[in-house]
């Protein structure tokens, strides 16, 4: 019997999958009176602007990675950042540290974080029809950013439930969905879970912020109309795509009459300015050819979503005969073998995701808990390693090269693995079997 097997069960083995990203958060419990950038009136935060600033550096690189990592395309990265930064330089805060870039995420978002990190899906880049939409969604979470919502919400608890540490993950983060949670927390549909979910009070004030930036930065305020419509369109069309967004992001009928309402009386005097239709399509389309393939990835992803793991098979066999190349597609194909049992399957589109971009982790995590399945252990060392470089300091990442290192016959290493684990979980099956280990090896009593 292999290790794997002695230790856990597949469906555990899922269940780690499906929080690879999410299980290494905390969240800081100060809290005070601030200045609000937008009213300058006094609000109670729970945080301050530098530990908004420190949450988000924690945060954001787990949910880039949940969402394939940031787009390879380097020139169309540096088109949205320039588009951004110009807006945030016209905001309420622009002292803020503001990033931003497109991450291969095929479902339709867009989300920032407390400290201006800010990414766009390309599913919703392929979506758009020009650059002042483009504004107009950058220009909408920078309002998040400036009204501090994220840090607002954190201060309500709604935030802080989904930031959970150590044992409590399994069942509280990922749950007992079995081989689903390996898309929920991974892929496309479950991507949302470090977000904060706003208020459609929230909703309305990034509205007016966006269309204010938007506006003094010289587009067109129809951009923001236009937005709206391709929202609201999409979640009759194919709403399973737009799921993530419309339960960070709740939309309605109503924002989309006062976008109408406010270009035609407040900014009336912009009706003639530019929405730079003919830029965006030139620097989004390498991006627009694969938009077929980026819509059938959308439906493998809900397939997964709902177990239907041999129709998600098809689809992503489909997008992979159309864009071989693309990561975010291995990534997900191999998730789907790992599912459907075939885990030398699994490793190998992993494998191949991660020769084309080594930079991401997903892919390396796949591997190794893959190669953990298949007793090759070296190899699985290896990419857990590489994960825990790329995203330090996740736990269970600790246990799993305990695991590897017990499998290739290095019972010293493999004990400081688990030693390690004990020391951050205190409960559960596998701080169980690692402190059995060490009493059994003579390192504990």
């Amino acid at each position: 019997m292999s290790i794997a097997k002695k230790i856990l069960t597949r469906r555990q083995l899922l269940r780690f999958l499906g929080t690879g990203t999410a299980s290494y958060l905390s969240l800081p419990l100060l809290s005070g009176c601030a200045v609000d950038p937008v009213t300058g009136k006094n609000q109670f935060m729970i945080m301050s602007e530098s530990e908004e600033i420190s949450l988000d550096k924690k945060q954001s690189p787990l949910q880039f990675s949940t969402d394939y990592g940031p787009l390879q395309d380097q020139q169309l990265n540096q088109y949205i950042t320039r588009i951004g930064q110009e807006l945030a330089s016209r905001s309420h805060r622009p002292h803020m540290p503001f990033t931003f870039r497109g991450v291969n995420a095929s479902y339709i978002n867009a989300y920032a974080f407390p400290g201006g990190s800010i990414a766009v899906t390309r599913g919703i880049l392929v979506e758009l029809e020009n650059e002042a939409e483009l504004a107009a969604l950058l220009g909408h979470e920078i309002g998040h950013v400036c009204a501090r919502h994220t840090a607002e919400q954190s201060g309500k608890g709604m935030l802080a439930s989904l930031l959970l540490t150590g044992a409590s993950v399994a069942t509280s983060a990922a749950g007992y969905g079995g081989a689903a949670d390996l898309v929920q927390s991974f892929g496309q549909l479950g991507a949302g879970a470090l977000l904060a979910h706003y208020s459609r009070d929230n909703e309305r004030e990034a509205d007016a912020l966006g269309m204010e930036y938007m506006t003094r930065t010289g587009y067109n305020p129809s951009g923001m109309i236009g937005l709206m419509e391709i929202l609201l369109q999409n979640n009759k069309h194919k709403p399973s795509a737009v799921e993530v967004m419309f339960s960070t992001h709740p939309m309605s009928d109503e924002r989309l009459a006062w976008a109408k309402k406010a270009a035609e009386e407040k900014y009336s005097q912009l009706h003639a300015a530019p929405v730079h239709r003919e830029r965006f399509m030139d620097m989004t389309a390498s991006l627009r050819k694969n938009k077929a393939a980026i819509s059938l990835m959308q439906k493998g992803a809900t397939d997964m979503a709902k177990g239907k793991y041999d129709s998600a098979e098809q689809k992503l066999q489909k997008v992979l005969q159309q864009v071989p190349d693309d990561y975010a597609a291995l990534v997900m194909m191999g998730k789907c073998q790992f599912a459907l049992k075939n885990t030398k399957k699994a490793a190998h589109y992993s494998q191949r995701a991660a020769q084309i971009y080594p930079q991401e982790a997903q892919a390396h995590l796949i591997i190794g808990v893959s190669e953990i399945v298949n007793q090759r252990y070296d190899q699985a060392y290896h990419h857990l390693s590489t994960f825990d470089n790329l995203l330090p300091g996740n736990p269970e990442i600790t246990f799993f090269q305990g695991v590897a290192k017990e499998g290739m016959g290095s019972r010293q290493d493999a004990a400081k693995y688990y030693m390690g684990y004990i020391q951050r979980i205190k409960q559960g099956e596998k701080a169980q079997y690692a402190y059995n280990r060490l009493k059994t090896w003579g390192y504990t009593k």
